[in-house]
């Protein structure tokens, strides 16, 4: 930690979450004020890299600056009043739940930035596409900066018209059916999940989240806060995505172009899961208490549906496609995910948090990965993939296939690797749930949730077999190996993952004492 004053801090908090904005309207301008570049097409595209590296820059001192000591107090806040007859108030401010979900984001997007500045997606010009990324990560920083419940709502809700056009315009095959697939489900599920954050607003008098954590759900009767659990619960697990409301999302990876996937996996789907942990278990328990088994019970089928229909895609002969795989094993890592958070003990939501991370480091990383492969061979389909042209990856390629190969492992949860820790928290926590939920019942979840695993092991290894291994036939021309800067924007993602595997307690030491006291009745 290092010494900065309040006030910069706010000043942080506050530039990551307008800084952006500013730099997506300074992207349509004529001449974008970035970096000059040889043609007014890579001067758009430098300018996004300028933008999101100083974001990124400004997360980092930001987090160096976090009071290590006391991630469970809100830091670096600012409370103005903005719509007085209604209550509501620009209020942000980051604790050791929302600082890592922070700077996640901050450092897929800058990635994403400089890998599109090298590798462009084919579309439309770059103009609206940088305005585009940057109004994205606007929306996602400040989804996990505010504490306001109606600027939530606006955080929530901004990053859909971003991501639909990056899906639309620049997406694959089917990207128009996609994108409209994905705005339809997430409106509608955000259109209930506006009623239940009302309902709690004029219930409790306020729509300050810290003011409402706090309460712990004893202004809100038993009955507001089922009903309020349920229309809220539907909008973030839409989001999340939860089975079966996550049939949109296998559309939109397959047709998103690659830093639309990355960020979709890496950081949009965190919004849903954050939203239960830092809206609905703190401000409406007894709700939450009702709904636990049941969100247990689709957080389990989520995990086998999502693994068995990777199986049936990784298979010989299959119509599969790689992309779509890790698209579909999104649904089995998040529904683990959900199980830790519907344990509603320490053990689980620390589970679910770390896991959200390891996620967002893993698949962001695969996606670049079978991007890279689909700028190669011209094809993510797996049958393609495993013919001559495609086949061992190790022999042709083989640091790119050693990076799929690490991705598949860290994928399937190896001990060592950040997607250990998360799934064997939220496995243990359901071993104890909270008091009040019958623990045969998570334990049964649990025994379904370890399944669940064997399934991804199987998947991920077959893919791996598959796409890297067997004999490179003779006269093949090799494929290009990484490149310098897939290099760059692959290496952080791969270093994080390793540190988080070897050294939880540097995330588990943020979130805790933050989830304790959430837990207990609310957060300061």
């Amino acid at each position: 930690m290092i010494g900065i004053s309040e006030s910069v801090m706010q000043f942080l908090l506050a530039f990551l979450v307008v800084g952006p904005l500013l730099g997506a309207l300074a992207a349509l301008l004529p001449a974008p004020p970035g970096l000059k570049g040889t043609s007014p097409e890579q001067a758009v595209l430098r300018h996004g890299v300028t933008v999101t590296g100083a974001i990124l820059a400004a997360a980092i001192v930001l987090a160096l600056g976090f009071d290590h000591d006391h991630p469970s107090k809100m830091q670096a806040t600012t409370d103005i009043s903005w719509i007085p007859a209604l209550h509501v108030r620009i209020h942000l401010g980051i604790d050791g739940i929302s600082l890592p979900l922070v700077v996640l984001t901050a450092l897929l997007t800058f990635l994403c930035a400089l890998y599109s500045y090298f590798k462009p997606p084919a579309g439309p010009g770059p103009k609206a596409f940088v305005a585009l990324l940057l109004l994205l990560e606007s929306g996602t920083l400040a989804t996990f900066a505010v504490l306001d419940l109606l600027l939530f709502f606006l955080a929530f809700e901004t990053v859909l018209i971003p991501m639909y056009f990056l899906i639309a315009r620049w997406g694959g095959e089917g990207r128009r059916a996609a994108a409209w697939r994905f705005i339809l489900y997430t409106l509608l599920g955000s259109v209930v999940m506006l009623l239940g954050l009302l309902l709690i607003g004029l219930k409790a008098g306020t729509f300050d989240m810290v003011a409402l954590a706090t309460d712990n759900g004893r202004s809100l009767t038993a009955s507001v806060q089922v009903v309020a659990v349920i229309a809220i619960g539907i909008g973030l697990a839409v989001k999340t995505p939860m089975w079966p409301l996550h049939s949109w999302l296998p559309d939109a990876h397959t047709a998103a172009p690659t830093v639309g996937s990355v960020l979709l996996a890496g950081v949009l789907l965190k919004m849903g899961t954050y939203g239960f942990v830092r809206i609905l278990l703190p401000i409406a328990p007894h709700g939450f208490h009702t709904f636990a088994p049941y969100l247990a019970a689709f957080a389990v089928a989520g995990i086998v549906y999502g693994s068995l229909a990777c199986l049936a895609l990784a298979r010989q002969g299959a119509k599969g496609d790689l992309k779509r795989l890790i698209a579909y094993s999104s649904v089995g890592h998040m529904g683990f995910v959900l199980l830790g958070i519907a344990t509603m003990t320490p053990t689980g939501v620390n589970g679910a948090l770390f896991a959200n991370i390891a996620h967002g480091l893993i698949t962001g990383l695969l996606f670049f990965l079978v991007g890279a492969l689909k700028d190669r061979t011209g094809t993510t389909d797996l049958d393609a993939l495993a013919q001559e042209s495609g086949a061992a990856l190790y022999g042709k390629a083989p640091r790119l296939g050693g990076l799929l190969a690490f991705g598949a492992v860290a994928s399937l949860g190896l001990p060592g690797l950040a997607g250990f820790w998360g799934e064997m928290l939220a496995l243990f926590g359901a071993f104890e749930p909270a008091a009040g939920l019958s623990r045969p019942a998570f334990l049964a979840f649990m025994a379904i949730g370890a399944f669940g695993t064997l399934l991804t092991a199987a998947y991920m290894l077959v893919v791996v077999r598959r796409v890297c291994m067997g004999a490179v036939p003779q006269k093949t021309p090799s494929l290009p190996d990484v490149r310098g800067f897939e290099f760059a924007a692959w290496t952080p993602l791969v270093v994080l993952t390793v540190l988080a595997g070897l050294w939880p307690k540097a995330l588990l030491g943020l979130t805790d004492p933050a989830v304790q006291q959430l837990l207990a009745g609310g957060t300061r």
